[in-house]
This record gives structure tokens, C-alpha cells and sequence, in this order.
């Protein structure tokens, strides 16, 4: 049966089979929380990659007119508080351990407080609705390299990730109301709207060991017909690294100037891709994306991403749950099925050259 089916199984561990967990791992990309956080924070994000400090210079421009705070360590944190209201209020009793890979809280330091705590068996959720290597794999293996660098082994502490859920009726849902919400505020006219669905742009070579491609279509078809919207588009945000690299296109500003010159007067820019607002909503789409449309002459609005919205929180109780219980309902809409709950070997690759990486104590 494909990794898609409700009964798939993709480790000697049945899909079905409960399990009990003494804590949920809150995993994020991290974020500076001052100027002087900024170089140290994109030294972390580019380690290993030898991009010169010169370039990481203009990037850290971007972090100036917000202060050198990035949004996303206190918008990780509201969306936590809610959690915890939202899980206390429904009767699940299980604490929530903040860790980021790049910034404070690092998910090492999280780790050795959970096992100064006595936890034993971790689900983690990661702040990615979608599968590739820096959005699902790369989140296993800072697990797993925390795991090593503190040499502790499986029956020290496990982790188990709970499945993507780009498909999710509530994160599309969610999606669809913030969508409507944005909607009703474009001036009125009896020009079509079109919809610009974006995410982060990925190497092209990474793109093909995913299924990011084709779960961003999915999401977005989803998001456009329950929104009643038949003209939309599936475009990338924020590359970066050396232009001779293909990543994928077309990117959103660039499509913006596609769209003007095909007379579409208003747009609606969703952030399909992202569940905060943090840097790279608030700067590529509301500085950037949004500046272009208006010199083009096109009315835009930038649709919110689901944040702390109820629905989505209620749905990350949900797959908590659904990970401890013996033949769950497994909610998903579309063609596709629920997502696996274990990562078969070699998913998400890094790209081309890229091999499975041996683990002492692999994340599943």
C-alpha cells in the first residue's frame, strides 16, 4: 500500500498501534532577539555552507527596521501558551518543551532539561506543514545531533514526529477563513481575483527528494475551492545561495510583474508555506511583494498565516492524540490520504548528492 493510505506502514511500527508520550517538543527555525543576535544567528543558519560574513551583512539589513528581532521566538511562544490553554482545557496533560534549531532556546539545551526532568518518550511537532529536507528531515537529524553530542540512546530518550499535515482539515480550514477574511477587504471591483499561493523557495535538487512540490499544489488547490476561487498560482519566496544553483520559480515578485502584464488587477498573496508571521512574511511579502504589486498598478492584500488561530491549535491536540490512540480517525481532505507517521529511509533528501545519514538513535 503507498505511504499514503489511512493503514500505512512504514517501520515494524503499525500506524495503528498507541503509544504513550511524557512530553510534545515544540521545534522551530529560531530567530535573533536583538542586533547584536543577528550575525551570530545567520552564522548559525549558514554553518557549513562558508558563505563570507560580507554577505551575511546584507542579509542582517533585513532585521534593522524590526530592531534586529525577528518575530518568530515570541510568536513560537504565543502559539505554545496557546497550546497549553487549549490542551489543559480539553483534559491532555502533557508538557511542552520549546527548542530551535538556530537560535535560543536550542533544541540541545531542551534536551537536557527534558532528561534532567525524567522524560522518557517525546512527540515532537515542527513548525513545517510540509515535507522536504530543511522543513521535516533536517528537524530529525537536530534531534538526532542533540541526541549524539549529549550521548544518550533510545532507552535514555525517544522521539517520534508527528506527521505533516499540509492536508489537515483545520489547517486548511484555518486557511480558508484567513483567505475570505483577507479577501473582503480589497477595494471593490468587478475584476477577478487571482490567488498567489507562496512558500520558501528549495533547491531544485532537494525539491526532487520531497514531496514539497506536490503537497504545496494539494494545499493550495484545497485552500482555492473551498474559497470559491478558480484562478490561482503556486510561486517561492526567499532563495538564497549561489544563482547558478536552480531553486524553484517563479518567485513572487517576479510573478507579480507576470500577472500585470497579464491585466489581473487585484491579487490575494497567501503564505501557504509558513504558519507565523515572521521575517520572511513580514519582509519578502509585506515590504517586497506588496510594494511590487502596487507599482504595478495591482491591488494586493497579504493573507495571514494561521498563527494562533483556535482551529489550528485544536488541530495540534488532535495529532497528539491521534499519536496515542489504537485506530485513529486520521483527518485529511483531497486525493492524497494522511501523511506517514514514520519517514521511510531517504525521504527528503538533501539533494543529489546526498545519502542517508546512520543514527544511533534515529528520529522517526
Amino acid at each position: 500500500m503507498s505511504i499514503y493510505g489511512a493503514q500505512a506502514v512504514d517501520s515494524p511500527r503499525h500506524d495503528d498501534a498507541a503509544q504513550t508520550y511524557d512530553a510534545l517538543l515544540f521545534l522551530s527555525f529560531g530567530g535573533p532577539e536583538g542586533m547584536d543576535d543577528v550575525m551570530p544567528f545567520l552564522r548559525n543558519v549558514s554553518r557549513g555552507r562558508n558563505i563570507p560574513d560580507a554577505r551575511l551583512a546584507e542579509v542582517a539589513h533585513h532585521y534593522e527596521g524590526f530592531g534586529g528581532v525577528s518575530p518568530i521566538n515570541a510568536q513560537n511562544r504565543a502559539l505554545i501558551a496557546a497550546m497549553e490553554a487549549d490542551f489543559a482545557a480539553n483534559g491532555l496533560n502533557i508538557p511542552i518543551y520549546f527548542g530551535n534549531r538556530n537560535w535560543h532556546p536550542m533544541v540541545t539545551d531542551t534536551i537536557t532539561q527534558m532528561k534532567a526532568d525524567g522524560i522518557k518518550r517525546v512527540l515532537v511537532f515542527v513548525t513545517s506543514a510540509f515535507s522536504c529536507y530543511s522543513g521535516c528531515r533536517q528537524y530529525r537529524e537536530d534531534v538526532t545531533n542533540a541526541l549524539e553530542l549529549l550521548q544518550l540512546g533510545q532507552d535514555d530518550i525517544q522521539f517520534d514526529k508527528i506527521r505533516v499535515y499540509y492536508n489537515h482539515p483545520d489547517f486548511i480550514g484555518t486557511m480558508v477563513t484567513k483567505t475570505n477574511e483577507g479577501l473582503a477587504t480589497l477595494p471593490e471591483s468587478d475584476a477577478p481575483v487571482h490567488l498567489v499561493f507562496t512558500a520558501h523557495s528549495i533547491p531544485n535538487s532537494m525539491a526532487a527528494g520531497s514531496d514539497y512540490e506536490v503537497q504545496l499544489k494539494e494545499a493550495s488547490r484545497l485552500v482555492a475551492e473551498e474559497a470559491g476561487v478558480s484562478d490561482w498560482s503556486l510561486v517561492y519566496q526567499s532563495r538564497s545561495g549561489p544563482p547558478q544553483i536552480p531553486w524553484l520559480e517563479p518567485d513572487v515578485c517576479d510573478y507579480i510583474d507576470t500577472l500585470a502584464e497579464q491585466g489581473v488587477k487585484r491579487i490575494a498573496i497567501i503564505p501557504i508555506g509558513f504558519i507565523s508571521d515572521h521575517m520572511e512574511v513580514l519582509f519578502d511579502l509585506d515590504n517586497e511583494a506588496l510594494s511590487k504589486a502596487a507599482e504595478v498598478g495591482i491591488d494586493a492584500v497579504r493573507i495571514s498565516t494561521v498563527g494562533t488561530d483556535p482551529r489550528f491549535v485544536g488541530m495540534i491536540r488532535q495529532l497528539v492524540v491521534e499519536r496515542m490512540t489504537e485506530s485513529p480517525e486520521r483527518k485529511c481532505m483531497g486525493c492524497r490520504g494522511p501523511n506517514h507517521d514514520v519517514c521511510p529511509v531517504g525521504c527528503c533528501a538533501k539533494g543529489e548528492s546526498a545519502r542517508p545519514r546512520p543514527a544511533a538513535n534515529p528520529v522517526s
